[in-house]
């Protein structure tokens, strides 16, 4: 599973470059806040193993209005430090890797 470009921004960590992307719009279960915003992250030049990070607050574009903030180049970069640490390796082969923050998100009734 491979980010396309298009959308996609560039960020920067540790001396090695990564592109991670955001759906533009929410899927129904986002939408709805029952479940949280993920975003995809991969390496820039040698796409291997996708990062699938899973947020604890609601997709900013949820339908019900409630309040989100938006996911910052920093969240990111300490999702991907933090994916590092813990075993990901970003420019092997393979099914993606799942990294889980969102411990303390409650989703809408």
């Amino acid at each position: 599973m491979a980010l396309g470009r298009r959308g996609a921004r560039r960020i920067v960590v540790d001396g090695t470059a990564y592109r991670w992307r955001l759906r533009r719009r929410p899927t129904y279960f986002q939408g709805l806040a029952w479940s949280p915003c993920t975003f995809a992250v991969e390496h820039a030049d040698t796409p291997g193993t996708t990062l699938v990070v899973t947020t604890n607050q609601p997709h900013l574009s949820n339908w019900i209005g409630r309040e989100a903030r938006p996911v910052l180049p920093s969240d990111v970069a300490q999702a991907i430090e933090r994916a590092l640490r813990e075993g990901w390796t970003p420019t092997a082969p393979g099914s993606p890797c799942h990294l889980d923050l969102s411990g303390g998100f409650t989703p809408s009734p």
